[in-house]
């Protein structure tokens, strides 16, 4: 059995990329959007190589097994044993450990980054220069992504929030001191370059740790244009309102 070792990985590996690329929108949680067909490609391509080492592997057993029958006839059908080990041409038994991830991620796919990611992301962010942004839609409440809201709050010259009522989407999360804030994961290509764009909300009780919510209010400025002070920005809320966590649960950074 343990011939076909390398060929049962290569197929788990392959199964478990097609179950959360080509069978669920679960990738998104790992990565963005436009890499979904790359995702589904080598799955499938995973899943061939695993049945071609399979096949390999049968027909190296057949051959064998034609071999040990004719080396046992010539010599009078007695069998030799060699220091009394035998041992495998798949290597040793405890490289089918190397299975267990990829079943693990088969039937058990991690969650998205939450909480615990976005407070190890450090507050420290260098200035990116104080300016002016594109104008803002009309109509209120404005819908804007945690990045957007964050990056107007803190650097932009002509203070475009300011008397807007926007709406933000978000996870919960705390701070030591009691204050709460609705954040989400930004990424460039992964969950691996994940930083966290949050807002703290001022006027509602926090919801548990990790909910989805979104919060509709008002922008309340403090600190100077680009200063440490200015970040995180903060929202003044009338309403918070509990939401599924989306299919997608990251912003593109």
């Amino acid at each position: 059995m343990r011939r076909y070792g390398p060929a049962v990985l290569l197929a788990l590996v392959g199964a478990a990329i097609l179950r959360v690329s080509l069978f669920s929108e679960l990738y998104l949680r790992y990565v963005q959007a436009g890499l979904r067909p790359y995702l589904v490609v080598s799955g499938v391509g995973l899943v061939l190589l695993g049945v071609v080492v399979g096949v390999v592997a049968r027909t190296a057993e057949e051959h064998d097994g034609h071999e040990e029958s004719d080396e046992s006839e010539e010599r009078g059908g007695h069998e030799e044993e060699h220091d009394g080990h035998t041992h495998g041409p798949a290597g040793p038994r405890v490289a089918w450990l190397l299975a267990l991830p990829a079943l693990a991620l088969l039937l058990f796919p991690p969650p998205a980054l939450g909480s615990y990611s976005a407070e190890r992301d450090a507050a420290q962010r260098a200035a990116r220069g104080v300016g002016g942004f594109p104008a803002l839609p009309s109509g209120d409440p404005l819908d804007l992504t945690l990045g957007e809201f964050g990056s107007r709050a803190v650097y932009d010259s002509s203070r475009s929030l300011k008397g807007r009522t926007v709406r933000l989407t978000g996870f919960v999360t705390r701070g030591d001191d009691g204050t709460w804030y609705v954040t989400r994961l930004l990424v460039s290509c992964c969950a691996a370059d994940a930083t966290s764009g949050k807002a703290e909300v001022r006027g509602a009780d926090a919801p548990p740790v990790d909910t989805w919510v979104t919060v509709t209010g008002t922008w309340h400025p403090r600190g100077e244009l680009g200063s440490a002070a200015a970040w995180p920005p903060v929202l003044d809320v009338t309403s918070v309102r509990r939401v599924p966590q989306p299919d997608n649960p990251y912003e593109k950074r």
